[in-house]
C-alpha cells in the first residue's frame, strides 16, 4: 500500500520548478560580430581603405570585448593588412548617411586571438536587462528605449558596436504597476529581480544618473577643479545576476562628469569589461568539468548528446567516465570559464541543470544534467 506525503510532493514541485525555471535565462547569440558599418565621404580607394582598417578594428573589439584589444601588437600589425582579413563589402546608405558594410572572415579573426593569446567571447553572450534610473533635481524615472532622451539611443548603439545584447524595460502598465521607483534608486535586491523577471535576462543593472542627490560637495574655489561652476552629474551602476555566472551583487562603480552621455559610456564600458572577464573564453587555456546527464534512456540519445556536447564551442573534448542505469557522467576539456558553458548550455535549452533546493550544499558534488528531448 502506498502512502501519500505531501512533504515529499511539495519537494518534487519545489524541483520541478527550479529545474523548469533555470532554463528560462537566455543567453542570446550574438549573428553580426565580423560585420561593421563605417561612414564614409566617398567611394574613393583611400576612403575605403581607411574606412575597412576602421571596420576591422570595431569587429576586433566586439569579437574581443573590450578596446584594449586594438594595443595588441599583432592586432595592429593585421589592421595595418585590413584587405587580407576581409570577406566582402558594400556601400550602403542609412539615415541619409553613406556607410560601407564590410564583412570579415570569422575563422582568420579568431586565429588572430588565439596567436595572440586574447581570449574570445564568442557569439554566446548573456542577456542585460538595464534600469537606467534619472533624477532630475526632485523628479526620478526610469527610461524606457521610447523615452524622449538621448541616452536610450546611446544605449543602443553601445550595445551594438560591442556585441552585447541590452534591454531597456517596457515601463508599459505591467512595469509602472509593480515598480516603485525608490526601490530602484535605493539598489534593494528583491524588488529589482522581481521586476527583472518577466525579461528573461542573464543579469540586470541598475544605472542611476543624477544632477542633484548624488552629487559630491564641492570642493574649495582654491582647489578648483574644471567641473567647478559647471553642471555637474554623476553616474553609478550595480550588477544583479543569476547564480550561475557573477555573484548575486557586483561591486558599484561612481562616475562624475559635465557631460551625462560620456559618463554613461563610460559605465556601460565597465560594465561590458566585468561581464566580459567572466565569459570569455581563453584561448590559451582549459580545466577539466565533470558532470553528470540523466535520462539517458537509449544508445540514440546517448550519441545524441555526445554530438550536441562536441559542437560547444566553450568544449575541447569530451570523455565517458561512467555509465550508471540512464544517468552518464561525461569528463569535459573546457576552453574558458564554466560560465561560458553554462552560458552555452542557456541558449541552446537541450541540458537543463537540476537544483534541488532542499538538498544540503556540497561544493565537491557532480552537477546533474537533464536532457531535453525533442
Amino acid at each position: 500500500m502506498k502512502i501519500f506525503c505531501p512533504f515529499i510532493m511539495l519537494r518534487y514541485l519545489l524541483v520541478f520548478y527550479v529545474v523548469i525555471f533555470s532554463t528560462t535565462a537566455l543567453s542570446v547569440e550574438v549573428t553580426d560580430l565580423y560585420v561593421a558599418k563605417i561612414p564614409v565621404a566617398s567611394q574613393v580607394n583611400a576612403e575605403r581603405d581607411k574606412a575597412l582598417k576602421k571596420a576591422m578594428a570595431a569587429v576586433l573589439v566586439k569579437v574581443g570585448g573590450q578596446e584594449s584589444v586594438l594595443t595588441e601588437p599583432l592586432l595592429k600589425k593585421a589592421l595595418a593588412n585590413s584587405r587580407s582579413y576581409m570577406s566582402q563589402y558594400r556601400y550602403v546608405r542609412n539615415n541619409d548617411e553613406n556607410q560601407l558594410l564590410a564583412s570579415f572572415d570569422e575563422a582568420k579573426i579568431n586565429q588572430l586571438f588565439i596567436e595572440a593569446n586574447l581570449p574570445l567571447w564568442g557569439s554566446l553572450r548573456p542577456q542585460v536587462l538595464l534600469w537606467l534610473v534619472e533624477e532630475d533635481g526632485l523628479s526620478r524615472d526610469i527610461l524606457s528605449a521610447s523615452a524622449n532622451s538621448p541616452l536610450p539611443p546611446l544605449v543602443a548603439d553601445f550595445s551594438d558596436s560591442r556585441g552585447l545584447p541590452i534591454l531597456l524595460p517596457l515601463m508599459d502598465l505591467t512595469d509602472v504597476s509593480q515598480i516603485n521607483i525608490a526601490d530602484f534608486w535605493g539598489r534593494f535586491k528583491t524588488p529589482i529581480e522581481q521586476a527583472s523577471q518577466r525579461y528573461i535576462a542573464e543579469m540586470a543593472v541598475v544605472v542611476r544618473i543624477s544632477n542633484d542627490s548624488l552629487i559630491t560637495e564641492p570642493q574649495a574655489m582654491d582647489n578648483c577643479q574644471p567641473l567647478c561652476g559647471q553642471k555637474s552629474y554623476v553616474i553609478d551602476w550595480t550588477l544583479f545576476s543569476d547564480s550561475q555566472s557573477i555573484s548575486s551583487k557586483s561591486l558599484d562603480f561612481s562616475y562624475q562628469g559635465v557631460n551625462k552621455s560620456s559618463l554613461l559610456e563610460q559605465g556601460l564600458a565597465d560594465i561590458t569589461q566585468v561581464i566580459y572577464q567572466r565569459y570569455a573564453l581563453a584561448t590559451n587555456s582549459e580545466q577539466e568539468y565533470t558532470i553528470d546527464i540523466a535520462n539517458v534512456d537509449d544508445m540514440a540519445t546517448y550519441v545524441t548528446i555526445v554530438e550536441f556536447l562536441q559542437e560547444l564551442s566553450s568544449v575541447s573534448s569530451i570523455q565517458l567516465k561512467q555509465a550508471k542505469g540512464n544517468s552518464r557522467r561525461f569528463s569535459l576539456e573546457l576552453i574558458g570559464s564554466k560560465q561560458a558553458f553554462l552560458a552555452s548550455l542557456k541558449l541552446n535549452k537541450k541540458l537543463a541543470q537540476f537544483i534541488d533546493p532542499l538538498a544540503d550544499i556540497d561544493p565537491n558534488a557532480v552537477p546533474v544534467f537533464l536532457w531535453e528531448s525533442e
